[in-house]
């Protein structure tokens, strides 16, 4: 893994949540977009080499959803720039972790995304991402 792309955070309302991160990082959204399969909202802001995504539930049975239902607004996962998600896929199988899907799929940011499950990881959601151009 190279290193941490991003830190996402679930909340209600991206707009009521932007202002707060806009007025606390001193930036603005650089970009919103919606995950139709994942049934999201994302905004990313970005501070240095820092990047913010904040994910709103677009769909009442969606991943999101079901997070703030039960937890709350707040850190929802981290993720980890990977070179090979395919390769990287592999290796974390072969070290016994369980992955939330079999093949890396479409996620933001033109990104390919897997999420390993968080009981394997104490309990955080842990993202790979790797860029598709």
């Amino acid at each position: 893994m190279k290193k941490v792309e991003h830190i996402g955070i679930a909340v209600s309302s991206i707009e009521s949540a932007g202002a707060i991160w806009k007025t606390l990082l001193n930036t603005d959204i650089y970009k919103i977009e919606e995950v139709l399969t994942e049934g999201v909202k994302t905004a990313f802001l970005q501070s240095g080499p820092n990047k913010i995504e904040l994910l709103e539930a677009t769909t009442p049975d969606s991943p999101i959803a079901r997070f703030l239902e039960k937890k709350g607004e707040g850190i929802h996962h981290i993720a980890f720039e990977v070179d090979d998600i395919e390769a990287e896929m592999a290796r974390l199988k072969a070290e016994g972790f369980v992955l939330l899907n079999d093949v890396p799929k479409r996620g933001a940011d033109n990104k390919l995304v897997c999420f390993v499950h968080p009981k394997d990881v104490g309990g955080v959601l842990v993202e790979l991402c790797m860029n598709q151009d």
